[in-house]
């Protein structure tokens, strides 16, 4: 994965020849190096792949390490700031504290420890992340950032997404590699390794892993839901996208823009970043990319991440060279400009001068060790486990429902988009029959479990020890969870007749009791929008598919009007609880085209009767929202109008003086406006210093609290009530909307 430097061959005259990396080749392969086509464009000769023996020189062959020092610094510097944020070292006691929460583990056996212990786990993390920034004792901290990284990892598949999945890869091969030749501290201390060459491999993997991120992710996104425009619909409401709505409606930047230009992007990305000629465009087009998603999306550091390595695929010493033109007062500070030495690890060709069989055109191949072989077959091992795990789900098929696998290793990013219409957990007592229903969620702070059979069966078994432990003996669990992927049908994703504590579940074989996508009805996405563009904005419409058989037991509340169900494909039957001696409403066949009134404030059921799927959809009017929205704005006009000192006008429903208890709702709605108006007002020096306040206040918890925990394990835990002052006093008292109150300083807007 060498990439040649154009610049450097427009002058190969006047110079020592080139790697193909943009880098003066070492003295001793000078003499030895021809210049082609090829070897310009892709940095290596074809004839070094035909035989193992080239192929194990070419990986082996030296390069300079300045551009691999500066992305294990950058690297180092990011998950510093990663590690109290994404992976939740700022609330970790929060997260885990709570014995009574159900967790979701790769493997069952992982538990998470005693908070005290994880805190201490965090704190290797973060020294580790700490050494691999400073080059110290690189490998040591490489290794101390991912053992707890990926235990953490490991611990809550919830959290796992592609670009912390990318990290544990990255720092795995910096571990391997020899990324303290430069720019670090272990360099400054031992001068064999400073500024020493490192094995071309090093380059190798660390670029092709990049590259495959960004092609694998184009590879993905050639779903049909992408190019088609369905994937991410609102998206290009976002004020990023603001220079191209000038110009173009929505819906064009959505599919032209949004997905096509990202799709484009993810694509051709790792082949512009390879050519010299290409990667001022991947610069360009890259950065804008990751800045716009830093904007976009709460992805932690991914972003910079992505930015910076960037310059990975640049020339391996352009860091040298950018110090050369500095300054000489800065070059003190500043890493070396030299040409790197020699190292072992490296294989250097005989020089000509040298070598006498060179001469006769019978060059001698440097002598290779065993572990320029091993390396090898480790570059080898790798790619072929990154281009085969994105595509492995055939084999582990208990993780598979309506996409394929566990999100977070197959590089399909911002594919799927999810709606969730209606979750219902149903227990039962085996025991004495009694029933009853939790509440969704109940003891998880997170709604991923019902998207996939594994965690949802480790929920299921979660629920069935809480339940037990409030005299629950045999408790069955039954969930009905009805959802909606890119836009299509609402349709439920689980068989609600299926106890999921007893039913089966392995990794290797499909779970029977996940219901299959129903993705013979997708083009009904556009008769979707045909009908939604017919409606007021007041007016909600659901659509919603369901198989042949099944019932959806649904609850109109009493605050929507003109409720009506229409039957666009199949049959089904309605029945309206508490109307047995109503015949009318009693049980209800309805087929295609066919329309009912829904009374609200009550329960109906709606059984599908035909041999294949029914699809229908509900319209309704919430009344009460629509009310509330009127007195809303009425309650916002007079505000307005006493903050400007004029009389306005005072008839309307909303009655200040009087015990509307909608009165404080209304008086939140304005502070929520006017702290949103205030925010998108701020100066440069305002937002940074509330930016600033944020990260403080998250960052001294984190290492407040880490102290906490190392000081309960060494003299011990003390009593609650001190216990609770120690923790208020390192969760600090940083609160954004006060701090948005105090800048605007005016009555309306404290809290009522």
């Amino acid at each position: 994965m060498a990439a040649p430097d154009r610049k450097g061959v427009r002058h190969r005259k006047k110079g020592p020849p080139l790697d193909g990396s943009g880098d003066a080749l070492p003295p001793r392969q000078e003499a030895v190096t021809k210049e082609t086509r090829f070897r310009r464009l892709f940095g290596f000769d074809l004839e070094e792949l035909q035989s193992w023996s080239g192929f194990v020189q070419l990986l082996n062959r030296p390069a300079d390490p300045a551009n691999l020092g500066v992305l294990r610094f950058l690297f180092g510097f990011l998950m510093v700031l990663d590690i109290m944020q994404e992976r939740g070292m700022s609330h970790l006691d929060m997260r885990f504290g709570n014995p009574d929460i159900c967790h979701f583990p790769l493997f069952n056996f992982l538990q998470p420890p005693f908070i005290d212990w994880l805190y201490i786990v965090y704190l290797v993390m973060l020294i580790g992340a700490t050494g691999i920034m400073l080059g110290f004792c690189v490998r040591l901290s490489c290794l101390c950032f991912l053992g707890p990284y990926w235990f953490i990892f490991f611990l809550d598949k919830t959290a796992w997404n592609n670009h912390s999945y990318l990290y544990g890869l990255t720092s795995f091969l910096l571990m391997l590699s020899d990324a303290n030749r430069y720019w670090s501290v272990d360099g400054l201390l031992n001068k064999k390794l400073r500024n020493s060459h490192v094995p071309l491999w090093n380059y190798t993997l660390l670029r092709f892993q990049i590259f495959t991120v960004y092609f694998l992710a184009g590879l993905k996104k050639l779903d049909a839901d992408w190019v088609t425009g369905h994937s991410m619909t609102h998206i290009s409401k976002h004020w990023v996208f603001s220079p191209f709505t000038m110009f173009f409606s929505e819906e064009f930047v959505s599919h032209w823009i949004v997905h096509m230009g990202g799709l484009i992007i993810d694509l051709s990305m790792g082949y512009l970043l390879f050519f010299d000629v290409t990667r001022p465009i991947a610069f360009f087009f890259g950065g804008s990319f990751h800045a716009m998603n830093s904007q976009l999306f709460h992805i932690g550091m991914f972003s910079y991440t992505m930015l910076a390595t960037l310059p990975l695929f640049s020339s391996q010493d352009w860091p040298k060279r950018l110090v050369h033109k500095c300054p000489d007062r800065m070059k003190v500070i500043l890493p070396l400009d030299t040409p790197a030495q020699d190292s072992r690890r490296c294989l250097y060709t005989r020089d000509v001068k040298e070598d006498p069989q060179a001469k006769s055109g019978k060059q001698k191949k440097p002598p290779t060790r065993l572990v320029h072989h091993l390396s090898a077959v480790f570059v080898l091992l790798y790619m072929s486990e990154q281009l085969f795990l994105p595509y492995s789900h055939f084999i582990t098929q208990g993780y598979n429902s309506w996409t394929q696998g566990l999100y977070g290793y197959s590089w399909d990013m911002m594919v799927h988009t999810w709606s969730v219409q209606h979750i219902k957990v149903k227990y039962v007592d085996a025991a004495t029959g009694e029933y009853g229903y939790l509440r969704p969620g109940v003891f998880t702070g997170s709604s991923r479990w019902s998207s996939h059979p594994d965690m949802l069966k480790q929920y299921a078994t979660c629920l069935q020890h809480r339940l037990q432990e409030h005299n629950i003996s045999q408790p069955q669990f039954y969930f009905d969870i009805w959802k909606s992927m890119n836009n299509r049908f609402q349709q439920r994703m689980v068989d609600p007749r299926v106890d999921i504590v007893t039913a089966d579940w392995s990794p290797f074989s499909p779970s029977s009791w996940m219901m299959p996508l129903l993705v013979d009805l997708t083009p009904w996405r556009e008769k979707f929008q045909e009908i939604e563009k017919t409606m007021a904005n007041e007016t909600e419409v659901v659509f919603v598919a369901d198989f042949p058989g099944l019932e959806l037991e649904n609850y109109i509340n009493s605050d929507f009007d003109n409720v009506s169900l229409t039957v666009l494909f199949g049959e089904v039957r309605v029945e309206f609880r508490g109307q047995e001696n109503n015949e009318s409403l009693k049980n209800i066949t309805l087929k295609k085209d066919d329309k009912l009134e829904i009374p609200s404030g009550e329960f109906h059921n709606v059984l599908t009767t035909s041999e294949s799927p029914s699809c229908y959809f509900y319209i309704s009017t919430n009344q009460t929202e629509v009310e509330f929205k009127k007195n809303v704005t009425e309650y916002l006009e007079r505000q307005k109008s006493t903050a400007s000192g004029t009389d306005g006008n005072t008839a309307g429903s909303v009655n200040e003086s009087s015990d509307d208890p909608l009165i404080e709702r209304y008086q939140e709605v304005a502070m929520r406006r006017k702290r949103r108006e205030l925010y998108n007002s701020l100066s440069q020096l305002d937002y940074l210093k509330l930016w600033g306040l944020q990260k403080y206040f998250t960052f001294r918890r984190s290492l407040l609290m880490s102290g906490l925990a190392v000081r309960n394990i060494v003299f011990g835990t003390p009593e609650l009530d001190q216990l609770a002052k120690d923790i208020h006093w390192a969760s600090g008292q940083f609160d954004p909307e006060k701090y948005l109150d105090e800048l605007a300083g005016v009555p309306m807007m404290e809290n009522p």
